[in-house]
């Protein structure tokens, strides 16, 4: 388990790792998409499980949010290639995918929001 930054005023990844995340003071046993004031539990168990429906979820969250230029996706363990099947729906959005490993997600998503930017984070728990 790792820890992080601690802040109530934006969600803030505190802890990852064994299959859960504390963010903001609350744990998730599942992925989870983190917008800047809202952590949502995200039905993705791998990153096989990565579909246009799950990307679906990630559009509906940020129009709720008011916006995201930004989508650092926490593709487990290790960096995965996203289709540019699965890009496409995201760039009409207006929103830049990233993929990296989970961990580095996190981290950069604490950072990105510390300095206001339009960030969310699809984050897959790691085992």
């Amino acid at each position: 388990m790792v820890d992080g930054p601690t802040t109530q005023a934006y969600q803030v990844v505190e802890r990852y790792g064994s299959g859960m995340f504390r963010i903001s003071g609350q744990t998730y046993t599942s992925s989870v998409l983190v917008f800047p004031e809202q952590t949502v539990e995200w039905p993705v168990a791998s990153f096989a499980d990565v579909d246009e429906c799950a990307f679906a979820h990630i559009l509906e969250g940020a129009a709720q949010s008011g916006g995201i230029e930004l989508l650092l996706l926490g593709c487990g363990p290790r960096m995965e290639l996203v289709t540019l099947g699965l890009r496409t729906p995201l760039r009409t959005a207006g929103i830049v995918i990233e993929p990296m490993d989970t961990g580095a997600a996190a981290r950069t998503f604490n950072l990105l929001l510390s300095e206001d930017r339009q960030v969310a984070a699809a984050l897959i728990a790691l085992p």
